[in-house]
């Protein structure tokens, strides 16, 4: 009887221990995740790029700040390059026509 004590007090310590450790590793993750899903790009510069070439600045800035807040995404370049994004390609007018230029 004395010799299973013995024996059970390591191995219950041991579980223990190796719970709290799996316990904190957890939180780490998690965290880490969270930091890297919290990353934005700066859609002021990113927008300012895309439309520098567009003859009505104002109206382009508008709808791609919009898209790069939803999609936290915006192609290079000054036009084409959708792909890059599928997210800023997809969003559309009320009238079905592509909202992000």
């Amino acid at each position: 009887m004395a010799f299973s004590k013995l024996l059970l007090s390591p191995l219950l310590l041991s579980f223990l221990i190796l719970h709290l450790v799996h316990a904190q590793q957890e939180p780490l993750v998690h965290s880490q995740t969270q930091v890297s899903l919290q990353q934005q790009i700066d859609c002021n510069g990113a927008c300012a790029a895309r439309c520098r070439l567009a003859s009505r600045q104002h109206l382009c800035h508008r709808a791609c700040g919009t898209c790069c807040r939803r999609c936290n995404c915006v192609p290079p370049g000054t036009s084409g390059g959708q792909e890059v994004c599928p997210c800023y390609a997809n969003q559309t007018t009320h009238g079905g026509r592509r909202k992000c230029p």
